[in-house]
C-alpha cells in the first residue's frame, strides 16, 4: 500500500468526523433553574463522552467517535454561556415564562404546559418552548382570556 493512499484515506476519514454545529436559535437563550441545571448536566455528558473516546487506540476510530461529542460539547458550552436564568413569575395573575398554564381547546380535554426555555422544552413531559406560537399567543394573558392559535381557540382554565 502506497503512503499516499494511506494519507488519503485518513484525509476522508477526518473529513467524515467534521460535523457541522447544531444550529443556535436567533431567539435569546432564555431557561429555568431546571433548565439551566440541564444545560450544564448535558455539557458535562458530552465532555465526558469526548475523554472516554480519547481512550481509543485507532486514531481514525477515535475521531469518529469524538465528533459527536465534541459537537455536541461546543453547543452546550455557548448555550450554557448565552443561558439568561429568569426567576419563577411571582405572580400567577398573568401568564409569562415559567408559569404553568392549564387551557382548553375547541371542547377537548384540558391541557396543561410549563412556559420553559427552548432546550428544556418537551411537550410529552408538560413544557413547550416561549417561542412556540402557543407560548406566544398566551405570553401576558390571564384565566378567562381566550387566545386564537391556528385557527383553534384556547381558553386559559388556570395560570400556577
Amino acid at each position: 500500500m502506497s503512503v499516499a493512499f494511506t494519507k488519503e484515506e485518513s484525509s476522508e476519514t477526518a473529513a467524515e468526523t467534521l460535523l457541522p454545529d447544531r444550529p443556535v436559535s436567533a431567539h435569546p437563550n432564555l431557561v429555568t433553574l431546571t433548565g439551566l441545571k440541564q444545560l450544564q448536566a448535558q455539557l458535562e455528558e458530552a465532555r465526558a463522552a469526548y475523554e472516554a473516546a480519547n481512550c481509543i487506540e485507532d486514531v481514525n476510530e477515535r475521531r469518529r467517535q469524538q465528533a459527536g461529542p465534541l459537537r455536541d460539547a461546543r453547543y452546550f458550552a455557548e448555550r450554557v454561556r448565552t443561558a439568561e436564568l429568569l426567576p419563577d413569575p411571582v405572580s400567577h395573575e398573568v401568564i409569562a415564562f415559567g408559569s404553568t398554564v392549564s387551557y382548553c381547546r375547541d371542547g377537548h380535554p384540558a391541557q396543561t404546559y410549563r412556559i420553559v426555555g427552548e432546550d428544556e422544552a418537551d411537550p410529552k413531559t408538560g413544557s413547550i418552548s416561549f417561542a412556540s406560537p402557543v407560548a406566544r399567543a398566551l405570553m401576558g394573558k390571564a384565566v378567562g382570556d381566550v387566545v386564537e392559535v391556528n385557527e383553534q381557540e384556547l381558553d386559559i382554565i388556570s395560570i400556577a
